[in-house]
């Protein structure tokens, strides 16, 4: 890649506008003046972006998309179609602000945080506010988002308001404004870091001598804060991020900092409320939460109370925060907060709390309850941007400027009948910042959205925040549904700053605080399944690949053009491994045994069938999103290859068997180096373990069906010879065949390497051993003694594979048809690789806390 260094160590050329940038009329543009010139703090930028020239540019454009897509950074507007993930769009030029602009604006924000901070206070407290005749009581109690139920609830330290958000913008005369208050659950944050990490990758050189005000002491200030506000105040204090799940879309950013704080990430079912204290439904045990980061909104948080069909939420959360034994950040009831009519009471209620006049200002907004008010939103309805609130959460918004006459009648009227539930303002052109659109440099609307935190004394803010664009240059950007592109924001230093980590420093003379990342049950079940699909999908592309290249050779067809008998056993142990029925072991076998191309097409390339390549694939990504937090970069990096050659099998279907191997080559390598990365990358903790038994126990149930569709005497002995060699490439065994036994090809030597070699990491036996202790490591109940159903089960399957007499098992029947022992060892370790699983789903994925007499039943155990 060029490195931009040239433009940048060096004094670049006088930056200059590109011909073809056009601000808009009437609107404040970030890079240029009314005059045409560039200002000064962005000369050095443009003139780095010009050194580059639009072969460095584009290389750049590149750079950021494939860490973007290799870092999962995703962001799903509820109107997509169900599982589509948006990619995470990236703008390559940052907003660059002044250090002494963006000082004035922190201050606003501080004073406006404080502000809010103390309104919650008062309306869930005294409510003097009301009193005093400074807000409507209509305003208030006739908004959705003032719950009742939280009312008169202590705050640790008086603060409700832990975490915020603002978006801001700049007006025509150059003030930056309030556009919108985010106090509910503020989210963004997270795709600041992100942005700023890719472009400090892909322009590394401009970053560092732009000198960037750094963001990871915001986060090392919300950590603090955090554990400062929690009951238990030390370095013990457990700590979770509540998420509403992978369907969010902002899922991607609960996760990535759950990951980047070092919190855990649950939902609400992995939490419950038990004698007044929020627990953590781990394995075997309930683990105690001190605080909660909650991604989720404050009335979707405890059925009990707030909203009663809420899926998302806690019951008894509300009680728990009553006694004091769990803090939320935010305190539930803060979205009254982005009620679009308080902020038309900001300015007085800013002199009246804190003797001070606001210091940053919103958009001009109007509450029609105000006689006065009313007249002049009537008066100026054309003008005016129309909000109407009532009982439900979901406010709805009116553009009257682009309304007919009779449309802006009707609305007056509605106005009329209810003004106590319309607020106005007025429509402000936001300013303009440079965007890279289509290779061209472009001024486009533009809204920041910074974050604050709160501290000790005051809030601390992220220098800088989220800034987004909007689509095109007419189009005013406000919510991220718009599909605007993001943008990082650079608050310039005048020197280099120090290089900060979220790793703090400790006392190196004191042990360190180990607190292990709880494992609940969901995530448990999910890792378990991770395990499980990743293998079936495995098992299911090296059966595929071994019988696509067999179907090449002469030797796999009869003389009357079907396929040979040979191959028969592997084509149903296809329709077995997939549960595909009837398939190649149904009434019509007899014609797709005989031109097996498109059935093997259909599973390959059918996402709507159930058990094909395509849904095991789809599986494996949706519980891979369901524990983003606990995948390593890398390893995500090989989900979304996945993803993508899922999305090839699905899209343009091969037509050819030569086109479904080149797609599944590529795929069984992700898939391979996807079982190298959780085996090496993670930790072998609670969690590990279950996506490991997961693993084992679907390889060895793969390979027991495999072995029991393919142990029938087929054919003449060559064919036979043809058979085994194709079961030892499934099993990748075949080189290590070769080596040891030099007698040919033999049915007894298959069974002794793949059956009951336990150092054979393809065996049945091998599976059964590595189970064993894994399975005896994982939590047992306090009152459970001696082996747990688990257990028994896989002593008595790993006694069975190592007590079988190979000799015994290949003994034919009277017709020298059948090898009736092999037939029945293999269905009864089948049978025990489903009982493990079943026992172990009792046990541990139950999603709740069952009585331990319900433990230590065993429901079948193979004789």
């Amino acid at each position: 890649m060029p490195s931009e260094t040239g433009a940048v160590a060096t004094a670049p050329a006088p930056a200059l506008l590109p011909d073809h940038y056009l601000p808009a009329a009437g609107s404040f543009d970030e890079m240029c003046t009314p005059d045409g010139e560039v200002r000064q703090h962005w000369a050095y930028l443009l003139g780095a972006m010009k050194a580059l020239g639009p072969t460095g540019t584009d290389e750049r454009r590149r750079e950021a998309r494939r860490l973007i897509r290799d870092n999962g950074v995703t962001y799903n507007p509820s109107q997509e179609p169900h599982g589509v993930a948006r990619p995470w769009n990236l703008d390559l030029i940052p907003l660059l602000m002044r250090s002494d602009e963006w000082a004035e604006i922190e201050r606003g924000l501080i004073q406006r945080a404080e502000l809010l901070n103390q309104i919650l206070l008062d309306l869930y407290g005294p409510r003097a506010l009301i009193g005093k005749g400074l807000l409507p009581p209509e305003l208030i109690d006739g908004c959705a988002g003032y719950l009742l139920p939280c009312h008169g609830i202590a705050v640790a330290k008086d603060r409700p308001l832990v975490y915020y958000a603002a978006d801001l913008i700049r007006s025509p005369d150059g003030t930056w404004c309030v556009a919108a208050d985010h106090a509910k659950s503020p989210s963004g944050a997270g795709y600041a870091l992100e942005n700023r990490v890719v472009l400090s990758h892909v322009l590394p050189s401009l970053f560092r001598d732009s000198h960037v005000h750094r963001v990871a002491g915001f986060f090392r200030s919300m950590r603090r804060t955090l554990t400062r506000l929690a009951p238990r105040r030390d370095e013990h204090a457990r700590v979770v991020v509540l998420t509403p799940g992978q369907t969010n879309e902002a899922h991607f950013e609960h996760a990535y900092l759950a990951n980047y704080l070092g919190y855990t990430l649950v939902q609400g079912a992995d939490l419950s409320v038990r004698d007044g204290a929020l627990w953590l439904r781990t394995l075997g045990r309930l683990e105690p939460i001190h605080a909660v980061l909650r991604q989720v909104e404050d009335y979707s948080c405890d059925p009990l109370e707030l909203r009663e069909d809420s899926h998302q939420g806690v019951p008894g959360l509300v009680q728990a925060t009553r006694t004091g034994r769990v803090v939320l950040a935010n305190a539930l009831g803060s979205g009254l907060l982005e009620h679009p009519g308080l902020a038309a009471f900001l300015p007085d209620l800013c002199r009246n709390l804190l003797g001070e006049d606001l210091l940053l200002s919103g958009i001009p907004t109007y509450w029609c309850g105000d006689p006065d008010r009313m007249s002049y939103v009537l008066d100026n309805l054309p003008q005016m941007v129309l909000k109407r609130f009532g009982a439900s959460t979901a406010i709805e918004q009116l553009e009257c400027g682009e309304m007919t006459a009779k449309q802006l009648a009707e609305t007056a009227d509605r106005i009329r009948v209810d003004p106590c539930r319309f607020v106005a303002s007025d429509r402000i052109t936001p300013s303009t910042s440079p965007s890279l659109i289509g290779g061209r440099i472009e001024p486009r609307p533009t809204v920041l959205r910074s974050f604050l935190v709160s501290e000790e004394e005051g809030y601390a803010v992220l220098p800088g925040g989220l800034s987004r664009i909007a689509p095109s240059g007419d189009t005013p950007v406000l919510n991220q549904l718009l599909g605007g592109l993001a943008k990082d924001t650079w608050v310039l230093a005048s020197e280099s700053e120090r290089q900060e980590s979220l790793i703090v420093s400790a006392d190196r003379s004191g042990p360190a605080v180990v607190q292990e990342s709880e494992v609940s049950s969901r995530v448990a079940d999910n890792l378990f399944w991770i395990g499980r699909y990743a293998e079936r999908a495995e098992g299911l592309v090296r059966l595929l690949r071994v019988i696509i290249f067999k179907l090449f050779e002469r030797s796999s067809y009869a003389p009357d053009g079907g396929t040979a008998t040979w191959v028969h056993p592997l084509l149903e142990a296809l329709t077995q491994q997939t549960q595909t029925f009837p398939g190649f072991t149904g009434e019509g076998a007899p014609e797709l045994l005989r031109d097996p191309v498109p059935e093997m097409l259909s599973l390959i390339s059918d996402i709507s069938r159930v058990g094909a390549l395509p849904q095991t694939l789809q599986a494996l990504v949706n519980a891979a999103w369901s524990v983003r937090d606990r995948l390593s970069g890398d390893t995500w990096r090989v989900i979304n290859d996945i993803e993508s050659y899922l999305h090839a099998l699905t899209k343009d279907p091969a037509k050819q068997l030569s086109e479904a191997l080149d797609e599944l080559d590529p795929l069984i390598t992700s898939l391979v180096a996807f079982a190298a990365l959780t085996h090496e990358n993670m930790t072998h903790n609670e969690g590990w373990h279950f996506l490991e038994v997961g693993r084992r126990l679907e390889r060895g149930s793969n390979l027991a069906t495999l072995l029991m569709t393919t142990s029938a005497p087929v054919g003449t002995e060559s064919e036979e010879t043809l058979l085994v060699e194709a079961i030892l490439v499934v099993t990748d065994s075949l080189i290590t065949y070769r080596r040891r036994y030099q007698a040919g090809t033999r049915v007894g030597a298959l069974l002794d390497l793949v059956f009951q070699d336990e150092e054979n990491p393809r065996s049945l036996a091998y599976q059964l051993v590595t189970i064993e202790p894994v399975v005896q490591s994982m939590p047992h109940t306090e009152l459970s003694t001696g082996r747990t159903p688990a257990e028994k089960l896989v002593l008595k399957c790993l006694t069975d594979v190592r007590l079988a007499e190979i000799n015994a098992l290949l003994v034919l029947d009277d017709e020298g048809n059948r090898r009736e022992a092999l037939q029945q060892m293999l269905e009864r370790v089948g049978k025990g690789f489903a009982a493990i699983s079943d026992a172990l789903t009792a046990q541990y994925f139950a999603h709740e806390e069952r009585p331990h007499s319900l433990l230590g039943h065993v429901e079948w155990l193979p004789s």
